[in-house]
Parts: structure tokens; sequence; C-alpha cells
């Protein structure tokens, strides 16, 4: 294919001068360039190696390996959901816009529902133990499928939808420059509390148990169990969100503006708020899915428009959990290193303490089989109103990890309960499939506005724009939303939103915009 001064990259001769007159003018945008540059011809060449790598070598490889597990019912379910989401994540991966929510989405179906409880089965080995019958187990596995195909349908209706439109007396959300300066100091302050309150910098490169020791000492010396628990997460909420936030807005404003890039000021916030997140968001301290949160925001933050940049995060995202993680499992807790199973197969560490989700989406459907069945929106209740305390409302429910772990019979309760098992334990079935066709819907629609907001660099609505940084960071605490439970969280969703709010206006004032 051939370019010239008068036809266009497919071939068609473009428009004529405005008078008639013949003479040439440009055919096309520059920017429909970019799908003809040798980067995306890259792309289309790895295509087809990147799609049976995904959706046949992989589960392939894993499904034929040696183990114990039997070829049930279960096995060709997890087989199916797994080649499924292999598919639909290199769909994420190819396409030609950046799908942040939706991408996530599929990463994390892909890895934790899919190749990792694939490995168990045919391992017959979970992290946690699954107590009920195996028809509970192929029952999870079928539901997870429902939801993963609603999931499809709603983004699919939503791409029928029109973009929707702004109030004509309202301007776009964007950053107060004055509350910004206000959050960034505020961020400061509540880190440096955290910092002092655990001990010192040196207690977050350590090990994630020294600093949940120093948390429950800070936090627990003159209150019982619930208090301490409540401390906590109000401590680590208020340490980690705002200077993440403060982060992402002061690296938006810095891609985007040259004004800002030549501010001595906003370098010197920049690097400053950089130094605070690498002592009190590194992945030492934190849970591993709050990295990959910390992680996803910035790097979606700081190249919106890349799609190399958006396929190497979908990738890195995937080395890191199929990889990193579970070895990590080694360096996690003193006890950890002692206690890793000895054996050849290279499926073992898929084994571990994180994909743990399908297992306890069955213990839960076991659950409700010996319980009260379904609770019909009493969970989701407590989560929506996690913000009342408990001696308010003494019937608030616990999350749902722990009420399952505790009739379970375990010493610890932190178990994961995954978003399906959430919706399924509420609404049944069919309330669970319709909540992830609305959160497949709201994540088509979010992407498409996220592309609409990050099209242009430039302009005092671009700069600041907060859609530009609520997609990345809703995109990367998606991995905490959808492992569960919802109820541990709320609480840094709830910092968030505060925060947020605290920094939007929708007012047309020059003077107080970033530049």
């Amino acid at each position: 294919m051939t370019l010239d001064a008068t036809r266009g990259p497919s071939g068609t001769r473009g428009p004529s001068g405005p008078s008639g007159t013949g003479r040439a003018v440009p055919p096309y945008d520059p920017a429909e360039l970019r799908h003809f540059t040798p980067r995306a011809a890259l792309s289309r060449a790895l295509a087809v190696p990147l799609v049976l790598g995904m959706v046949a070598v992989l589960p392939g490889a894993v499904a034929t390996q040696p183990g114990p597990g039997a070829r049930d019912t279960a096995f060709w379910l997890q087989l199916t959901l797994c080649c499924y989401a292999g598919a639909r994540l290199c769909s994420m991966v190819l396409t030609a816009r950046r799908r942040l929510i939706q991408g996530s989405f599929w990463l994390f179906v892909y890895i934790a529902m899919g190749v990792a409880p694939l490995a168990q089965t045919v391992l017959d080995r979970t992290p946690t133990p699954v107590v009920g019958p195996r028809s509970d187990t192929v029952l999870a596995v079928a539901l997870v499928l429902c939801g993963v195909v609603a999931f499809d349908v709603g983004a699919l209706l939503a791409r029928h939808r029109p973009a929707p439109r702004r109030p004509r007396n309202r301007g776009p959300a964007s950053v107060h420059r004055p509350r910004l300066y206000a959050l960034v100091l505020f961020s400061y302050a509540a880190s440096a509390l955290m910092i002092v309150q655990l001990g010192g910098v040196g207690v977050f490169f350590s090990s994630r148990q020294e600093i949940g020791e120093s948390v429950s000492a800070a936090t627990g010396a003159a209150a019982g169990a619930a208090a301490s628990q409540a401390g906590s997460a109000f401590l680590r909420g208020f340490g980690t969100v705002p200077v993440l936030l403060a982060l992402l807005f002061l690296t938006r404003w810095l891609v985007t503006s040259r004004v800002a890039r030549r501010k001595p000021l906003v370098l010197a916030m920049w690097a400053a708020t950089l130094g605070v997140n690498v002592i009190v968001n590194n992945p030492v301290s934190n849970p591993r899915y709050w990295f990959l949160t910390v992680l996803f925001a910035l790097l979606f933050t700081a190249f919106p428009r890349s799609p190399v940049m958006y396929r190497g995060a979908l990738a890195l995202g995937a080395v890191i959990a199929l990889v990193v993680f579970p070895f990590a499992d080694r360096f996690r807790y003193a006890e950890d290193a002692a206690n890793q199973p000895e054996t050849d197969s290279v499926l073992v560490p898929l084994t571990l303490k994180d994909y743990d989700q399908i297992g306890m989406f069955a213990n839960t459907i076991s659950f409700a089989g010996a319980g009260d069945g379904h609770t019909y929106g009493r969970q989701s209740a407590g989560t929506a109103l996690f913000f009342v305390p408990r001696s308010v409302w003494t019937g608030k429910p616990e999350d749902t990890g722990v009420r399952v772990g505790e009739w379970m019979g375990m010493k610890n309760t932190n178990l994961s309960a995954p978003l399906w098992a959430e919706l399924w334990l509420d609404f049944g079935p069919l309330g669970m499939s319709g909540g992830f066709l609305a959160a497949g819907y709201l994540a088509s629609r979010a992407d498409r506005r996220y592309v609409r907001h990050t099209a242009e660099n430039t302009g005092p609505a671009a700069i600041g724009s907060i859609p530009a940084i609520v997609t990345p960071l809703v995109a990367g605490y998606a991995f905490i939303l959808l492992r569960g439970p919802l109820l541990q969280a709320m609480g840094r969703i709830g910092i968030a939103v505060v925060c947020l709010a605290a920094v939007t206006t929708f007012r047309e004032n020059p003077r107080k915009r970033l530049p």
C-alpha cells in the first residue's frame, strides 16, 4: 500500500481544494497514519501467536499436566472458561481502542478464575479447603461462565448507545488548582502520621507481617478487635489513598501541560509525592492487589494515549499474576518460606493463597445450602453502609468471606469472596447475571468516556480532566473489587470519593484551572 499527496491510506482519491481549483489538500488526518506504522503492523503480526498461546497453548499445557484430579464436568467447564477468558483478553489487547476497565476484568478472569483454578483441578489441590460436594464446584464454575457472558452482553449493549451529553449549564469535571494544592498537603500529613504511628520508614520495607503487627499495635492497644480493625483500615486508607490520588493528578498535569513542566514548584511536588508513594504504597508492605491498583493507575495516567503501554500493562499484569505473585509467598510472611510444598510440578505455585476464588464461590454455595439461603440484599446493604459503626447498627453483616470462613471453621477468616459469590449470595443466579450485565454496560461506557477525554492532550479541560484520572484508578481497583470481599474494599473507595469531590469543579474559571 502506498501513500501520495492525493490518495488516502485506502487508495481513494482525496478531496480537491476549497474553490474547486484542483489544488491538492491533505486528504487524511495525519493521526490516521498511526494505524499504518510498523509498530501497529508488528502487533498484527503477533496477533496469531498471541491468540494461540493464550487460548490454546497455555490452557492445553495446564490441562495435560500429570495430576490426580478427575477429568469430570468441573474440569471441562473450567477449561471452557479459561479458553473463553483468554479469547476475550486477546481481543482487549489487540483492539484499536484502549478499554481499561474491561481489560482489567478479563485479565482477572483469565488468571484468577481460569488458569489458576484449572491447575488446581488438575492437581486436585486448592488453597482453601472446599467443604461441599463436587456438585457445588460444578455449579460455581457454571455460574462464573454465566457472569462473564452477561458482562460481555452488557458491554455489547453499551456500544450501541450514544455518548452521554453534558448539561449545558455545567462545565466539564476538572481539577480545581487551589484545592489540588490542599490535597497534596493533606496527603503528606496523612502519610506522615501513618509512618510515625507505625514506627518509621523502615517498617514499610520489612514484610507485610511486620507492618500488620505495627498497625495492630498502633490501633488496638486500647480498643477491642472490631475497633482495632476499623482503626487499622482508617489509618492505612488515609495514609495511602490521598497520596496516590495526588500523584495521579500531578502526573496528569505534567504529562499534558508544557507550562507545568517548566514550573519548579510542580516538579518538586511531583517528586516529593512520588517519594512518599514509594514508602507507603510499595509492594513489600501492601496487599498485592493494591500494588496492582497503584501500578495500573499510574501507567494509564502517565501514558493515556499509548496503545503500546496499554497492551504492555495487560501483558505485565499477566506475568505478575502468574509468576511474581505465587513465588512472592515465600517472602510475604515469616512462616511461608518454611511451609512451601516440595514438588516438581510447575503448577503448584498456582495452588497457593492468591487464587482461592472458585473454591470460595463453591464454599459460599455450600454455606447458603446449609444455612438460610440467599440474603436478598442484606450483604449489599452492609457494603453500601460501610461507614455506619457496628455500635449503631448492631446487626450489621460481616464480610462474606468472614461469614463463610467462620462457618467452615477456619482459623484465618481473611478469605476472598469474589464478586460472583457476593452477588449470588444476595440475589441468586438471575440477580448475579443482572449485576454483571450492568457491570459490563458501565465498564464499556466508562472506557468510551476515557478515550474521549484523553483524545486531546491540550486545553484546560484535557489537562485537569477528572475522568482521565478516575478511569485508570477504577481499572486498577477492579482487581480488588472482583476478588472481594466488597465490605473490605469500601473503605478506600469512600476515601477516594471524598478526595475526588474535594478537588473537582464544574465551573469555568480560567484563573483556578490547571495551566
